[in-house]
């Protein structure tokens, strides 16, 4: 047999991935089940094996994806040949509340048979529905500082205690005479 040969002949090569990919904040749980759903089919279908599924949670994002602050994490660690990543991959693209995704490549050559997956690692642990003040993004301006913020009970109180000179001294400056002293 020439090295061309033997090169056809040898099994494909299995090859360990990791997937990190991010819904938007406000996603629909049904939905974002959906797209796990049809995650691990894709792998089942060409021959994968997922080897562990996390939830990550809402986090900030270390900068705006188009106007979201925060998104949803998701990370897979699973095996499959050189197809799996491009059909994985591409329906991420396609999935709407997808914002953004990543694979890795982990190692070249793994022995599928060494792997043993312990049901509650692949298990998707279910995305929580947003509140209300986590869907809400602010504006470019709030998050420059150019809107002034509502102000919070303590400098409600500290701006109590000013009197009206500013200077919370509880001398106002209509009691102070021309000579700079209190009068009685």
């Amino acid at each position: 047999m020439t090295a061309t040969q033997t090169a056809f002949s040898e099994a494909p090569r299995v090859r360990e991935y990791e997937t990190i990919y991010i819904l938007r904040s406000g996603v629909d749980p049904d939905e974002a089940d959906r797209i796990a759903a049809r995650f691990r089919e894709i792998v089942t279908t060409l021959g994968g094996k997922v080897l562990r599924v996390d939830n990550w949670g809402r986090r900030r994002l270390a900068h705006p994806i188009g106007k979201a602050t925060r998104g949803i994490f998701i990370y897979i660690r699973y095996l499959g040949l050189h197809n799996l990543v491009a059909e994985i991959e591409r329906n991420l693209r396609i999935a709407d509340d997808v914002i953004r995704h990543q694979t890795v490549l982990l190692k070249e050559r793994v022995k599928v048979d060494e792997y043993e997956v312990d049901p509650a690692d692949v298990e998707f642990r279910r995305v929580e529905q947003a509140s209300p003040e986590e869907e809400h993004e602010p504006e470019l301006a709030q998050r420059l500082g150019l809107v002034e913020r509502p102000r919070g009970d303590y400098a409600r109180e500290q701006s109590e205690d000013l009197d009206a000179d500013g200077l919370g001294d509880g001398v106002d400056d209509a009691d102070i005479g021309g000579d700079g002293e209190v009068e009685a």
